[in-house]
């Protein structure tokens, strides 16, 4: 994986996760640990890891780190080429911005939103106060779009997990709603929304 975050995570290291977390999950009762990644979507628009891997997990969110200075046209591309693998589900910080700190890439959103709707694909509202990411005007785009949102901590520690109160408020401040949020589903439904629709 080519993201710094990734620590080296290579497609051995996540089979065994795979493989711990399917053990978890016959041994506790009342709680389901899903399997998901957070990959990178290259400057082609390709994924930073093998279908196969990515066929084996529950959740997929697609993220660009690198090559951000791309124009609005190959960017928007970029993003929407990676939206056509079957195992993306979601686009997380979809602007990349970072307040008062980074300003945000360059991308029709609107084009965005409707590949997604298209695709069966989800936007992140990331919940991290340097982020909100998106916008309380992109949300209430997204809703208007049809698209619908997962609202998420982007936690790095635990700590981080408090975050999520960030988030809520910016879902709020764009007019979103619990059935506009895939988080706020019953573990069936959301394996169901999870499940990639032909393009």
């Amino acid at each position: 994986m080519s993201a710094n975050y990734a620590q080296l995570l290579n497609a051995l290291c996540i089979k065994k996760q795979i493989k711990a977390i399917d053990k978890l999950n016959e041994k506790i009762e009342g709680i389901t640990i899903l399997k998901g990644i957070e990959v990178d979507i290259l400057k082609d628009g390709s994924l930073d890891l093998p279908d196969d891997i990515l066929g084996e997990l529950d959740v997929v969110v697609c993220s660009v780190h690198y090559d951000r200075n791309m124009s609005k046209k190959d960017m928007t591309e970029r993003i929407m080429k990676a939206m056509d693998n079957p195992h993306f589900n979601i686009l997380a910080h979809p602007t990349g911005r970072l307040i008062n700190e980074r300003s945000p890439y360059e991308i029709d959103l609107e084009k965005v939103l409707k590949k997604a709707k298209e695709s069966g694909c989800f936007l992140e509202l990331n919940a991290h106060p340097e982020r909100l990411d998106l916008s309380d005007r992109y949300c209430r785009m997204a809703k208007e779009a049809g698209v619908k949102l997962a609202v998420s901590t982007d936690a790095h520690s635990t700590a981080d997990l408090d975050f999520l109160r960030f988030g809520v408020d910016q879902a709020r401040r764009g007019w979103l709603e619990p059935g506009d949020v895939i988080n706020t589903r019953s573990l069936k439904d959301l394996k169901k929304l999870l499940v990639r629709r032909s393009t």
